[in-house]
């Protein structure tokens, strides 16, 4: 047990931050039903990591850190740009092609550098279990801050992602507010992206908040079932890593599928839950 409390201290208090962020953001997510805004901004961000890698700089670099993140506040700026009042496409067919386009720009530029494949797949998986405290710290820091922002704005953001259409009745400036939302989003996916990879930083923002919808009403509820869920699925998710010697982070994410699994189930079996 001292042993794996040693290895697994740091990446399960990462874990703890990310789902501290990650479910709170998922929420909006969800009633704004672009589910794959968080790939697609994590994706623009491992494409501003491997155009760094490609001109030299390391891919967990501070340069390759800030070209992410310009690339994610371009990304911003592109899906703030196409929220429309009464939209001819969905909103959702650009974030998926914009996410369609980053995974292959991010695989031809690849292709062009050594050990590109090695590369991408510290893209998908981060580096989780190699956590060191400085990151962590770096990374409570900055979630504290923009997880204060939103919590400042909180009002003019919940009525934006439940009813856009009050809000624009309202005389807000949706675009603006949007360009917030996804701005200190990309923030948030770029950091953690980095850490946590590609994918379990997809898990941890659309699954608890799923596991919310499924079990609980509102907004307060739905953000607490996240939180123990992304807590309790990290729990396990590092321990089964453990005991069984496997990648910690895909690890944590088919814990997520497991979760959710179960949480669908507890809908059909709790009274009140099933419609």
């Amino acid at each position: 047990m001292g042993e794996f409390l040693e290895l697994m201290v740091k990446p399960f208090v990462a874990c703890l931050i990310l789902t501290g962020i990650h479910a709170y953001l998922g929420l909006h997510v969800i009633e704004r039903g672009v589910v794959f805004v968080d790939l697609a901004l994590a994706q623009i961000a491992a494409f501003g990591a491997t155009l760094g890698f490609l001109w030299g700089f390391g891919l967990h670099s501070t340069a390759s850190y800030l070209i992410a993140l310009v690339f994610t506040l371009l990304g911003a700026a592109i899906f703030s740009a196409t929220r429309l009042r009464h939209p001819v496409v969905p909103q959702e067919a650009f974030i998926g092609i914009v996410y369609a386009v980053a995974a292959a720009a991010s695989i031809l530029i690849l292709s062009r550098a050594p050990e590109g494949g090695e590369e991408l797949k510290a893209l998908l998986i981060g580096h989780l279990l190699f956590v060191e405290w400085p990151e962590v710290l770096k990374m409570l820091l900055l979630y504290s801050g923009i997880g204060f922002i939103h919590w400042l704005v909180r009002k003019p953001l919940l009525l934006i992602s439940q009813n856009p259409e009050a809000a624009f009745r309202q005389g807000l400036r949706v675009r603006l507010w949007d360009f917030l939302f996804y701005a200190t989003f990309g923030f948030v996916v770029t950091s953690s992206v980095e850490m946590a990879g590609v994918l379990l930083v997809f898990s941890f923002l659309i699954v608890p908040a799923v596991c919310g919808a499924l079990l609980v009403q509102t907004i307060g509820q739905r953000l607490f079932v996240g939180w123990v869920v992304g807590v309790l699925t990290s729990i396990a998710g590092l321990l089964a890593s453990y005991v069984w010697d496997l990648p910690t982070g895909a690890t944590v994410v088919c814990a997520f599928g497991l979760c959710l699994l179960i949480c669908a189930c507890l809908r059909l079996l709790i009274p009140g839950t099933r419609t």
